[in-house]
């Protein structure tokens, strides 16, 4: 990935990274790691766990103050439809996370970038990465 791609992928979020080093470690799949070991890189599983919980308390405090008259099991229904693979693959295909994922030779091969898996973890790990980098 040249940085011109880097520059326009935070242009198009809408985001710009101090700490521009985290958005490349978002995007780095453990296939890449595990064909090209490099002590000097990281997956981005890390940044995905912390994503994946960032995203989950949003969305449930949006939830609380939207729908203030639902009860627990109305809006627990809800965040799961929000929060789901499902959702979090169809964002990382609209903001191009597909064209950034940076993958093994063998996950590449095997259509690793439109895996819905892959791109909703990627989403994850950007979210993380945002939150380190910017916070709330």
């Amino acid at each position: 990935m040249s940085k011109a791609d880097w520059e326009e992928f935070q242009e198009r979020l809408g985001y710009r990274f101090t700490q521009p080093a985290l958005l490349r470690k978002a995007m780095i799949h453990r296939s890449l790691l595990n064909e090209q070991p490099d002590e000097t890189l990281e997956s981005n599983e890390r940044l995905e766990f912390l994503g994946d919980a960032v995203l989950e308390l949003i969305t449930t405090d949006h939830f609380f103050r939207r729908f203030p008259h639902d009860p627990e099991g109305e809006l627990s229904r809800k965040r799961a439809l929000a929060v789901c693979e499902a959702s979090f693959a169809k964002i990382g295909r609209e903001i191009g996370l597909d064209s950034l994922l940076q993958l093994g030779h063998g996950e590449e091969m095997q259509g690793g970038r439109q895996k819905p898996s892959l791109l909703a973890d990627a989403f994850e790990a950007l979210c993380g990465a945002i939150y380190l980098d910017g916070g709330m």
